[in-house]
């Protein structure tokens, strides 16, 4: 008997459980306060476009003194589809952030909704995250 085909079969079965174990592997949004909504109305000091998720940064005036909140939001072609693109946010804009925040009160930022732009053009995340999708836009 030539066991070299049920070696190599083995070998694919086991690479292909493997595979979608990684496929399917996501992380959870449960650090986030989904059960409460924040706007923040700031300047965008940086915009990561990086997997697994794009974040934005954005400076806010607290307590006279800038802070920058760091939020999340989904991953880049989610954001394509829903018509993001690289230059739709802006070191420098001024835009309104909508999310949800850290459970963690030491943390500032979470995950953002959508954004509204200076335009007043609503940009949502089109994720799978309840209340994800933004309002209809003006």
């Amino acid at each position: 008997m030539n066991i070299q085909p049920v070696f190599h079969r083995l070998v694919a079965a086991l690479l292909l459980t493997g595979c979608a174990g990684v496929s399917v592997a996501h992380h959870s949004f449960a650090m986030f306060n989904q059960t409460k909504t924040v706007e923040q109305k700031g300047v965008v000091t940086e915009i990561q476009w990086t997997n697994p998720h794009v974040w934005l940064h954005l400076s806010v005036k607290a307590g006279g003194k800038d802070v920058v909140y760091s939020y999340e939001g989904a991953a880049i072609p989610v954001l394509k589809r829903v018509g993001w693109l690289r230059d739709s946010v802006k070191p420098g804009d001024v835009v309104t952030v909508v999310g949800n925040p850290y459970k963690d009160s030491s943390r500032t930022g979470g995950s953002f909704n959508y954004v509204i732009l200076p335009d007043g053009k609503h940009l949502g995340t089109g994720d799978a995250i309840p209340g994800a999708l933004a309002p209809p836009g003006p």
